[in-house]
């Protein structure tokens, strides 16, 4: 029976487990956040078992976990651009034909040095890093404020990461126009100069 001024389910209860007694702590019913503590007898004999609940760590709710994973997902994932997209951009930025280079060769470029990653760093072995789309060098062209550079281009490296590619197609303009144009990019002298490279704007429309 239940006392007065309490609820039914905060009765003790005796249950009995292979002879032996236990009780269940009226105060102690269950929880979804709590987790079973077994009591053992004392020295003065085997008394019943108190079984009761203690309370665990709240747990982190669904929708923060899920929200943490997707930052973390969304810093780790490449920022690409179409190939007929970055084609517009160049044709815009007057690349068709600079220094006698079609956007072709620059699509080349950009496919070999990043896969048409615009936030692609890359680490050498010479601590310099390559930055953007056309993977441009800290030691030579870039402030990365962490080694010495020459910083030829007259800008942050970090702006060479921009989705706008305004400054590393400057950047990329300076590099051109000077000794070597396109070769000073090894990877397109191995896998653009002297190739057909017609390919590289089918289906695109610039207009």
């Amino acid at each position: 029976m239940a006392v007065e001024g309490e609820k039914p389910w905060m009765e003790t209860k005796s249950l009995e487990i292979g002879g032996r007694g236990f009780r269940l702590s009226p105060a102690d019913s269950p929880g979804e956040d709590q987790e079973t503590v077994w009591e053992t007898p004392g020295p003065a004999g085997p008394p019943p078992l108190a079984l009761h609940r203690a309370s665990s760590p709240p747990r982190m709710t669904s929708p923060l976990l899920i929200s943490l994973v997707s930052c973390l997902v969304a810093v780790n994932q490449p920022s690409l651009i179409g190939r007929c997209d970055l084609a517009k951009v160049l044709h815009q930025e007057d690349l068709d034909g600079f220094e006698g280079y079609s956007l072709t060769d620059w699509l080349c470029l950009a496919f070999v040095e990043s896969d048409f990653n615009i936030t692609k760093v890359n680490e050498n072995t010479d601590g310099s890093f390559d930055y953007g789309i056309f993977q441009i060098n800290s030691h030579y062209w870039c402030n990365d404020y962490q080694s010495h550079t020459e910083n030829n281009c007259q800008v942050d490296c970090q702006e060479l990461l921009s989705p706008n590619l305004l400054a590393i197609i400057n950047c990329a303009k300076k590099i051109v126009s000077g000794a070597g144009g396109m070769k000073n990019w090894v990877k397109w002298r191995l896998h653009c100069a002297g190739r057909p490279l017609s390919y590289w704007m089918t289906g695109c429309h610039l207009a």
